[in-house]
């Protein structure tokens, strides 16, 4: 293997660029369809306001210097053709230079999105498919072979997102200790899958092994990373088939699908096929690579003394640009799952006979009858806030009551982040939230009521409100 390039990896190399790629469009697409409500211009969180307030040099973006809906959708938009172009492998079909300026304006949208984002980008996995994205602009196409030091680059934050998230776990819930946060995950997520309920439902026994394998998977496999081959690619393809396994018990938005990307390129494709014969690359491309490996490896102290700190902190950018970031999740499990439901009325005048009816949500429960869908690796970001509010109100200061207001004008773009609209004639008079407690129901209920939910009621979370 050559100190610089390795040819082992050119395959690898192309897998991974074509799989970030595909991770990108659906980023850009999620973008595209839903700021209008979220930041638009009448959004519920106005990029205009926030950038008033927050400078430059703390949030670089394009938006910084002019934001209009106009514009936003165009950069959105044309982050999806980028991204197809790319999927497709054009920038394999053109100079190196000009490919790396590819993915450079790829992440620079990506990131002046992010940076204006507010509440609804504040995501861990906006911060690492940044850092990925960046570290992409460095490994050449397929006319030059892969640099080592930027796969190893790689392979470090696939390391901090993995041993990350496995020190947060023992670090913070006993239960994560004791083998049985499982009993009560599946149930408790953030936003459950089609087959989340039958996850649930399988034995304790079997969920305490899940558990086991998973502290394996996340403080074991990644220090493996670091080995010779076949070792690194054992370690990826284990790590791979856990993530495929947290597909299929739950919505993790793209994160999931983004840790496989990195996982692709520590596999060594090179049994598949010999790869091609390569130039030597040209000596400013080594040069440009050797800089950013000093500097993103001078910028990773902050992630690792956070991995050794007992204070861990999870999901935190260190730099405006997310260069170099840390990872965690699930440092607490919740016991019992709370749904905030929305209801209008149409009645003027209220009394304790007014019918109340719901909206329908996407993604998050609330029709106690629908089973949930699956909808990763899109980002479905209201319903993800709508789960967060009912954890604390705090989560929904700044934009819930906004959204109501949305509601209650019959605004179209909000109503298009929703499953069903109960009102699609008129707005309602007065919109209520009421906060239920929600939980699986158990084989012999599903049998005898269709019903994949039981709720009890709580409490009121939002009073009757009108517009005044």
């Amino acid at each position: 293997m050559d100190w610089f390039s390795d040819g082992d990896y050119w395959l690898s190399r192309l897998v991974f660029q074509r799989a970030l790629a595909a991770v990108y469009l659906v980023a850009f697409l999620t973008a595209a369809l839903q700021f209008r409500a979220l930041i638009g211009e009448r959004g519920m969180l106005p990029v205009p306001a926030y950038v008033r307030r927050v400078r430059m040099r703390h949030a670089p973006s394009l938006f910084q210097l002019h934001y209009s809906d106009r514009l936003f959708s165009l950069c959105a938009w044309a982050g999806c053709l980028l991204s197809a172009g790319l999927l497709a492998g054009a920038a394999d079909r053109i100079p190196l230079g000009a490919a790396m300026a590819w993915w450079a304006v790829l992440w620079a949208l990506y990131l002046s999105i992010v940076n204006v984002g507010q509440t609804w980008y504040g995501f861990g996995w906006e911060s690492l498919l940044l850092e990925v994205g960046f570290l992409a602009v460095f490994l050449g196409n397929e006319r030059t072979a892969p640099p080592v030091l930027v796969l190893f680059l790689l392979r470090w934050v696939l390391f901090r997102v993995e041993f990350g998230a496995g020190l947060i776990k023992l670090r913070g819930d006993q239960c994560w200790r004791d083998l049985t946060c499982l009993y009560f995950h599946h149930e408790t997520q953030p936003m459950p899958g089609p087959l989340s309920w039958f996850f649930h439902h399988l034995p304790r026994s079997f969920h305490r092994v899940e558990v086991a394998a998973n502290h394996v998977t996340q403080l074991l496999l990644p220090v493996l990373l670091f080995t010779p081959q076949p070792i690194a690619s054992a370690a990826a393809a284990v790590i791979t088939l856990t993530q495929l396994w947290l597909v299929l018990s739950g919505n993790f938005s793209w994160l999931n699908w983004l840790t496989i990307t990195l996982a692709l390129s520590a596999l060594d494709f090179s049994i598949f096929t010999d790869p091609p014969a390569l130039p030597a690359p040209a000596l400013w491309y080594e040069i440009v690579v050797i800089a950013v490996t000093v500097l993103l490896v001078g910028l990773s102290h902050h992630p690792a003394r956070n991995l050794l700190s007992r204070r861990q902190q999870m999901n935190r950018a260190y730099d405006p640009l997310h260069l170099v970031n840390t990872y965690g999740a699930f440092g607490s499990v919740g016991r019992v799952r709370h749904e905030l439901v929305v209801e209008g009325t149409d009645e003027k005048v209220l009394h304790p006979g007014t019918v109340w009816r719901e909206y329908g949500f996407k993604g998050k429960p609330t029709d106690v009858r629908r089973l949930p869908r699956q909808y990763a690796p899109y980002h479905l970001r209201l319903d993800w806030m709508m789960w967060f509010a009912a954890l604390s109100p705090a989560y929904a200061q700044s934009w819930f009551g906004p959204f109501v207001e949305r509601l209650l004008d019959g605004d179209r773009d909000t109503l298009r982040l929703l499953g069903r609209n109960p009102f699609p004639d008129a707005p309602p008079a007065y919109v209520r939230a009421r906060l239920y407690r929600y939980r699986y129901t158990t084989w012999r209920e599903l049998r005898d009521t269709g019903a994949w939910w039981h709720r009890t009621y709580v409490r009121e979370f939002l009073r009757p409100t009108r517009l005044l």
